[in-house]
């Protein structure tokens, strides 16, 4: 009862008679190009939380060491 391959080639005919070949290329160049830009934006923004993992750290460890200067410093 599914989709047969003869009404999927029905379907892809009809759709390159409406658009022709050249714009189903630049469709696809178009949706190629998005994807990519999106796959670079994730591994961006994964890269600086890798980043900012450590400075978080260091920054956490920094106050630490700030509070504990002037406990030192009363007892």
């Amino acid at each position: 009862m599914g989709i047969s391959i003869w009404q999927l080639l029905i379907v892809l005919g009809i759709v390159i008679l409406l658009f022709g070949t050249k714009k189903l290329r630049n469709i696809g160049s178009d949706l190629g190009g998005a994807i990519r830009g999106f796959k670079k934006s994730m591994s961006d923004e994964e890269e600086k939380n890798a980043e900012q993992q450590p400075l978080e750290k260091q920054n956490a460890e920094q106050q630490a060491q700030a509070e504990d200067k002037p406990k030192e410093k009363q007892g």
